[in-house]
């Protein structure tokens, strides 16, 4: 991450880092979280998650105006630790998992790319991930 701005969003989700871990990579868990705002889906993903790996989900607006689907390759799987992967226009993302007790603190470091203010990236990377909480935290 040497060239352009990191941005880094974080939140700790009430409940063990096994079950956090699962739901995170699971596509069955990730079509019911990964998005940004309820006007919002992701229909499909798929996980192959180890070094070398690929993940694919499809981000879509409900309405059918938009979709996207974010592709990338796993460098580093340390299970229940830390997650590292390349996104297809080669921007990289770090996820730190820190369990403690009951709780797991997810910290996720990633490149901002050059189309979209920084703070609208850094808004819409938190919104998924207190998706992510929510949806793990209500199961």
């Amino acid at each position: 991450m040497e060239n352009s701005l990191s941005i880094t969003v974080e939140t700790t989700v009430h409940a063990p880092v096994e079950k956090v871990w699962e739901f995170w990579n699971n596509p069955d868990h990730i079509t019911k979280w990964s998005f940004a705002s309820p006007d919002w889906h992701t229909p499909y993903a798929e996980n192959d998650l180890k070094v070398g790996g690929k993940f694919k989900s499809t981000m879509a607006a409900k309405d059918g105006s938009a979709s996207f689907d974010f592709v990338g390759t796993y460098t580093t799987v340390d299970v229940h630790k830390k997650i590292e992967y390349t996104i297809e226009d080669g921007r990289t993302v770090i996820i730190v998992f820190n369990a403690s007790g009951k709780k797991t603190r997810i910290t996720e470091t990633f490149e901002a790319e050059s189309i979209h203010p920084a703070e609208m990236q850094r808004d819409g990377w938190q919104a998924i991930l207190d998706n992510f909480k929510s949806y793990t935290e209500k199961l």
